[in-house]
């Protein structure tokens, strides 16, 4: 069986719904994700059940940090609180804990937020501030929660703050649409802030990389190479469900398989990759009926991510999310 390798450091998803759709979001996250916790029960109520065994699994595998992320963490205030004590009193610190700031216009409301979290175990967050966030939240609210954090003494970083002289001709008040933003910064700022962020072309970035990169045939771009990212812990996230979640969106196993041992033979797109990249999912997918698009594709990865969609569709495997591929391509 194999196992993840060296999982270090990685990142609790909290949750998958999210006030933003943002353009080059890895996990496609959106309002109309499904919704849930991580920190709650079925119904409703706040349960630590997964959270702790997520615990006890990355103390095993010898990760004690890690960041909490979603999804938008803030939409369940106490639900975050219960997940960073849980994380506390499991020898597991927290970070940093990512928001992109939709709660920030009370700031009274946002100062007790502050105050509850600091008890709880948290001290720092990452405020995100770039062009794709500024289609659903104003610039302002991002530098509200910046000078909130200030007032009260909570340490924060604007993710990232560079951004803040692209976007210096926009109205900071409210939101941008996409063809405001081409006027008023670049025509190209989409591409522009996707390469100064340096992201990888998954999930909600596929479509990202389909509009702006050349395109060539499936077996050109397809690559031979095993896929290391796979069962690598160098960036990796935990989601609500208490999956394991590679670098490679759309995959997910349980977090005790990672740890303890993938089975053998449970998982044929993931077995594929590990084996023969790109090229050995795309050889599996034909002997199922797929057919690669004529138009081709702009890289081995945005191919992988095509095969896997339509493997959702017709040849269900259960490490595949169908749900991420969905939404992935949902607000392109």
């Amino acid at each position: 069986m194999l196992t993840v390798q060296n999982m270090r450091h990685g990142g609790i998803m909290a949750n998958y719904r999210c006030t933003a759709a943002c353009r080059h979001c890895m996990y496609a996250s959106s309002p109309d994700r499904t919704g849930g916790y991580i920190t709650r029960s079925p119904d409703g109520g706040l349960s630590g059940a997964v959270a702790e065994k997520v615990c006890a699994l990355l103390r095993k595998a010898g990760c004690y940090s890690v960041h909490i992320g979603g999804g938008e963490p803030f939409l369940d205030i106490d639900g975050m609180l219960t997940l960073v004590r849980i994380l506390t009193d499991s020898g597991i610190s927290v970070e940093y804990i990512e928001t992109n700031a939709f709660w920030a216009a009370d700031r009274a409301k946002a100062k007790k937020w502050l105050y509850d979290l600091s008890r709880a175990g948290g001290d720092t967050l990452c405020i995100s501030l770039d062009p794709f966030h500024a289609e659903y939240v104003p610039i302002e609210l991002t530098l509200v929660l910046a000078k909130t954090c200030q007032d009260v003494g909570f340490r924060y970083f604007l993710w990232q703050e560079r951004f803040l002289r692209m976007m210096s001709g926009l109205d900071r008040s409210r939101t941008h649409s996409r063809e405001e933003m081409e006027k008023k910064i670049s025509p190209r700022y989409i591409l522009d802030t996707a390469r100064s962020y340096g992201i990888g072309y998954g999930g909600r970035a596929i479509c990202i990389e389909a509009e702006y990169f050349p395109h060539m045939p499936a077996d050109d771009v397809a690559d031979a190479k095993p896929c290391g990212r796979l069962l690598s812990g160098g960036h990796f996230h935990i989601d609500m469900y208490g999956r394991f979640i590679p670098g490679c969106t759309g995959i997910a196993i349980p977090l005790e398989e990672a740890v303890r041992g993938v089975p053998d033979g449970k998982y044929p797109a993931l077995e594929a990759l590990l084996a023969g990249g790109s090229a050995a999912l795309l050889r599996y997918a034909r002997r199922l009926g797929f057919a690669p698009d004529a138009k081709g594709y702009p890289s081995g990865c945005a191919l992988c991510f095509r095969i896997r969609h339509w493997l959702c569709q017709n040849a269900p495997a259960p490490e595949l999310d169908p749900e991420h591929y969905r939404e992935s391509l949902k607000f392109s």
